[in-house]
């Protein structure tokens, strides 16, 4: 290897890259992993992996920094400390209508308006915007229910709203004064902000309209709170990060408190896994993983470090010539600079203390269940749960939820869309879900050690039909399935535990850790199934039935509209009737008499009869 700056890949026995490094000199980084001696298991395990290094040269430290990030968010591999949040940033949206609303937005900015932010706690943004309201009073009701109210809602007789629904002349100037200095605040010009209102106040002072001043005044002062609450103590400026680590057990986690134009946006806490490394080598691992990718705060000036968990005098100049910008790197001991990283050591601490107890606490039960069921201790490793979910044999679903051994893996969740079968018969929706999900497999690498299926003997049985075919093509798999049933009177504790092929019934207290878990895996599995086939339900029902007649364009669809006035009086109507509408011939309007009476051979396939005319089909609900 060359004794020069770059970027090294290990890759294992599959092919695949299992930890990728960077290095001042190349020969000298990668000797040391094959020391006589290794001081680290992680690393010696490691090494035992490798079957191949490749590297690549840099012109600089730098340079192989920037690229080792790249590459560790390309491959992710197994062995290097991976920075983890799944949680997108919340931001403040100002939507771009006559009478503007001002709410808190996740996700991509698909509504037109104005966005301010990032902030990285959506609590305290919630918190900051119910403050706003009650100084800048705005509408918050959705723009449906704006355009069709009729009176002021109570918002308006608290004072909390202008009520520009149904006074919009008379609250239009002082609507747009309200979002005006509502986004001089979340600009941050705050001071400018107070000036203007302490001018307002002194000129309606003087011009005797003592109840405007007052309410000048009352802004004011509720502005002021705000700032207070915002600015660190000290009066320190600038922008800045306030970086701490808190380690237990092989997980760091690690605080961050952003400091912008002098004042606390908030702090955010991310998690890593970690082996023997140091707090100062896991903030180093932090740091470039996170500067290096396009923070959403931006990379500040200054960040703050515990002088314990420093990374060495050369990790300034490296990234800061890697994020191609100064950082000065600092390690306060007193002042206070020094009590905001106090600060993000509690937060650290507390953080991690709570990740742990959740994580032990799935641990425990997950070791109560495999004790209840007589199997050995860690031998679980994947459990899967089916429920299926309709309303009347309407839009049909099954649910199959994951959970490994540390809670639910919400990204392994697969939802069915069961067709064919007689509405309402759970078990053949129950076969259909588990036949695609296990004989359709190409292999049985993904497949449960725990089969749970929410329901009683008659989706029991589905399961051990599917199970014993699934073994023919698959002999190594060995699951366990479990019904679970529910008790009398459909009441939560009292459900039943059966084994599959044996029908033998498992006892558990009903606050024993093992019940718990079966019980959080089968209602995430009902929580999964019913919120989906509601969602499919709303959006058929959105669909008027003309819009599905085939033949009849928008045009004719017009027109029949135009003649009888809505769906009902359609149906209502007889084919000579239809016939005589412009566009539409006596063939056609037999097409459309047989659809919405389902009868005929053009008629839809559902089960029952439409009697609403609402278009939903076998669905005895009202309009």
């Amino acid at each position: 290897m060359p004794e020069l700056p770059g970027v090294y890949r290990m890759y294992g026995a599959s092919g695949d890259v299992i930890y990728v490094g960077k290095a001042k000199k190349l020969a000298n980084r990668l000797r040391s992993y094959f020391a006589a001696v290794s001081p680290s298991p992680k690393t010696r395990a490691l090494v035992a992996a490798i079957r191949r290094i490749e590297y690549t040269v840099t012109p600089s430290e730098s340079d192989a920094l920037i690229l080792e990030q790249s590459l560790i968010k390309e491959h992710q591999p197994r062995y290097n400390i991976l920075l983890r949040d799944d949680k997108s940033y919340p931001l403040i949206l100002v939507t771009d209508e006559e009478f503007p609303r001002i709410l808190c937005h996740r996700g991509e900015r698909k509504i037109r308006g104005r966005y301010y932010g990032p902030y990285p706690d959506a609590s305290a943004v919630r918190e900051s915007l119910e403050i706003l309201r009650g100084i800048f009073p705005v509408r918050q009701c959705s723009s449906s229910e704006f355009s069709h109210r009729s009176r002021p809602c109570i918002r308006h007789q608290m004072g909390r709203c202008p009520g520009p629904c149904v006074f919009p002349r008379e609250c239009g100037e002082e609507y747009r004064r309200n979002v005006e200095r509502t986004e001089m605040f979340l600009k941050g010009r705050l001071s400018e902000l107070l000036d203007t209102l302490t001018a307002e106040m002194i000129r309606h002072s003087d011009s005797c309209a003592f109840e405007q001043a007052a309410r000048c005044r009352d802004m004011i002062a509720s502005l002021r709170k705000v700032q207070e609450r915002q600015t660190m103590e000290g009066g320190a400026r600038g922008s800045l990060d306030a970086v701490t680590v808190s380690l237990c057990f092989g997980q760091a986690a690690v605080n961050v408190i952003f400091f912008r134009d002098d004042r606390i946006l908030g702090s955010r806490n991310y998690f890593l896994r970690c082996g023997e490394e140091s707090p100062g080598e896991i903030v180093r691992i932090f740091l470039e993983q996170y500067y290096l990718r396009e923070p959403p705060f931006g990379i500040p000036g200054e960040i703050l470090l515990r002088p314990d968990a420093c990374p060495g005098e050369d990790f300034q100049a490296v990234l800061s010539g890697a994020a191609g910008q100064e950082i000065a790197v600092s390690c306060p001991s007193r002042g206070p600079r020094a009590k905001l990283l106090e600060m993000g050591r509690v937060n650290a601490d507390e953080a991690l203390k709570s990740r742990m107890k959740s994580s032990m606490l799935q641990q425990e039960r997950i070791e109560d269940l495999e004790s209840l069921l007589g199997i050995p201790r860690g031998s679980v490793r994947r459990m899967e749960c089916f429920d299926v979910s309709h309303t009347f044999g309407e839009r049909t679903v099954a649910s199959c939820v994951v959970f490994g051994r540390g809670g639910p893996e919400t990204s392994l969740y697969r939802l069915f869309n069961i067709t064919g079968v007689t509405p309402g018969d759970d078990f053949a929706a129950m076969h259909q879900a588990l036949e695609r999900r296990f004989l359709k497999a190409e292999d049985d690498t993904h497949f449960p050690d725990i089969l749970f299926v929410d329901g009683g003997p008659g989706q029991l049985s589905q399961a051990e039909e599917i199970v014993t075919r699934a073994r023919e093509r698959f002999p190594g798999w060995q699951p366990l399935v479990i019904g679970v049933a529910k008790g009398e009177g459909r009441k939560p504790g009292l459900e039943t535990l059966r084994f599959g092929f044996t029908r033998r019934e498992v006892d558990a207290r009903p606050d024993s850790p093992a019940f718990l878990l079966v019980l959080h895996i089968r209602d995430e599995s009902h929580r999964f199934a019913i919120t989906s086939h509601r969602r499919q339900r709303s959006a058929r029902r959105v669909v008027s039935r003309l819009e599905q007649i085939p033949g009849v364009g928008q045009r004719k669809r017009q027109e029949l509209l135009n003649r009888f006035g809505g769906l009902r009086e359609i149906t209502g109507a007889g084919r000579d009737e239809i016939a005589k509408v412009p566009g539409i011939g006596p063939k056609l309007a037999q097409v459309i008499y047989d659809w919405l009476h389902n009868t005929g051979p053009e008629a839809p396939n559902v089960p029952g009869r439409d009697r609403t005319g609402d278009g939903v089909p076998g669905y005895g609900g009202g309009k």
